[in-house]
């Protein structure tokens, strides 16, 4: 197998100290920033191999006293003008811009990826932040429609708080995800119940920490932390709305158990996406939009590209060049920006992708690059790791790795990368390489997907902040982002008055009468043009 030939550090030991603000924050007393009292959590650093710091843990009873502790915040949180609750999330802006690099160390040192990809949910932070500081107070106010019968009927509506949301978050973007996702919810007047994922919520409690210092109520936002089989089902039970980013599995399983309780449910689920590039993409920027795509944060990224397709033009010079720029990545671990790729989150994790690799190549994949663990850097090491002749069978063809492995197709057409990229049970996220404009949006636009990017992998649509994200198939229901993404956590409320006269026959409008006129008020509304 071919190996990476990048710089990387020199064994598991390289990295033995944290930066002094992470250590100082480590040090300092965490249990009152969540509800637990529990076995406690011990949060290991994947990269350093060794615990850095335990919390409690919450157990079921906690998480079914929480709505009622943050009740009286809810309520009074929900009371405040929107533009109030809009003013703490531009004020939370500000607190992590004056705290960019412990946030960063944190995200590191918990799941072990580069700096340059933990600074990829900062920028995240920042816009959501923005987006939402701005924009809730216009999407939440209320709106006037046309009533039934204009100039008799007045109608408004109102966009209300469903109450508590709980949130179950993941491990690989803990700040994105785990951090800024909730805030939509606390914008539109929600408290959130937030259950972390164990090996990250160091993450978690740094970001509730900025949000209550500018401004949140600590009640409005509480960490439940434990382990699903703890916590999940009493959070599920007691929650008004449920969040869930993870595994389509689980989401199946979280879908099961809300609906019978008809609780509105929000699930952001797997992934195998898809890379098309065209015949006229530039081979440059296709690769550098793969390397991008498939490798950041260590391939452990539900938007990551996992199947590339390339049209038989450009086939042989792709491969190469992709080939040539993985190895060529620095793989190791350093709190500065040295590194290219970093570590996967855990050792059991390692052997899944591990596992994944070589049942692939003893289906008669070949390896590119990459393919290897690297216990001389670290326990959770993986090369980023290029595959070809894949049989389109094989589990690593159909199934998500969510690691740093890419597979790569020749294609005969834009029809045939097409028709492979839209098979399967996913459609989370696509991208297409393209030179020509129209070319890249027409093939874009044949996708079934959620989001479909061109000339990029993944950050032009996760970044459009003002535009919903969510996955068609089994990788969602709902969205996050964009107007969609704040009304996600509310109930719509219609209230009409009429005026002078019913919509019914009364007074000299006996029920002939009533029909006739009716009809004609009706077609006359329809000749206006009216909606």
């Amino acid at each position: 197998m071919s190996t990476s030939r990048g710089d990387t550090l020199t064994g598991s030991a390289a990295v033995t100290d944290v930066p002094r603000r992470l250590a100082e924050f480590l040090a300092e007393n965490l249990e009152d920033d969540v509800v637990g009292t529990g076995s406690p959590i011990h949060v290991a650093a994947p990269a350093l191999g060794r615990t850095i710091a335990s919390v409690p843990g919450a157990t079921a009873e906690d998480v079914r006293r929480a709505p009622e502790r943050s009740r009286a915040a809810r309520v009074a949180w929900s009371d405040r003008p929107a533009t109030d609750r809009a003013a703490v999330l531009l004020r939370l802006h500000g607190e992590i811009r004056r705290h960019e690099a412990l946030l960063l160390d944190t995200i590191q040192a918990e799941t072990g990826k580069s700096r340059i990809h933990a600074y990829d949910e900062i920028m995240d932070a920042y816009n959501v932040c923005r987006f939402v500081g701005r924009a809730a107070p216009r999407v939440l106010r209320e709106e006037r429609r046309r009533g039934a019968i204009p100039g008799l009927t007045s109608t408004i509506v109102h966009h209300a708080p469903v109450g508590t949301v709980g949130f179950i978050t993941p491990w690989n973007y803990p700040v994105s995800l785990g951090g800024t996702d909730l805030l939509s919810a606390l914008a539109a007047g929600n408290a959130v119940v937030h259950k972390p994922d164990s090996a990250t919520v160091l993450s978690a409690v740094l970001m509730r920490r900025l949000a209550v210092a500018a401004g949140l109520p600590s009640d409005v936002w509480q960490l439940v932390p434990g382990a699903v089989d703890d916590v999940g089902d009493a959070l599920l039970e007691t929650a008004d709305a449920v969040s869930f980013t993870g595994s389509t599995a689980a989401g199946r399983g979280i879908a099961t158990q809300t609906a019978h309780m008809l609780t509105p449910t929000t699930l952001e689920l797997g992934g195998k996406n898809p890379m098309i590039v065209c015949s006229d993409a530039s081979l440059e920027a296709a690769v550098d939009g793969a390397v991008r795509g498939a490798f950041s944060s260590t391939g452990q990224l539900c938007l990551s590209i996992e199947r590339i397709y390339v049209v038989e033009d450009l086939y042989e010079k792709f491969c190469a060049r992709y080939a040539e720029a993985t190895a060529a990545l620095r793989v190791g671990f350093s709190f500065d920006h040295s590194r290219d790729v970093g570590s996967l989150i855990s050792e059991a994790h390692l052997e899944r992708v591990r596992g994944a690799v070589a049942n692939a190549v003893r289906s008669g994949a070949r390896v590119l690059a990459g393919g290897s663990t690297r216990p001389d850097l670290g326990p959770c090491f993986f090369e980023p790791t290029v595959l070809t002749d894949v049989p389109h069978e094989a589990p690593i063809a159909t199934e998500e790795t969510f690691g740093p492995v890419v597979a790569v197709w020749r294609v005969e057409s834009d029809d045939e990368a097409i028709t492979r990229a839209n098979g399967g049970a996913y459609g989370l996220n696509a991208s297409v390489y393209s030179g020509s404009r129209s070319h890249g949006l027409e093939v874009a636009s044949r996708l079934r997907s959620g989001m479909v990017n061109v000339n990029e992998a993944f950050a032009a649509a996760w970044g459009s902040v003002a535009a919903p994200s969510g996955g068609w198939k089994a990788s969602g229901l709902g969205h996050r982002h964009g107007p969609e993404g704040i009304l996600e956590f509310t109930r719509s409320r219609t209230i009409a008055r009429q005026a002078l006269v019913p919509i019914a026959p009364s007074g000299p409008l006996d029920p002939t009468r009533f029909q006739r006129v009716m009809t004609s008020a009706l077609g006359a509304m329809k000749t206006l043009g009216m909606k």
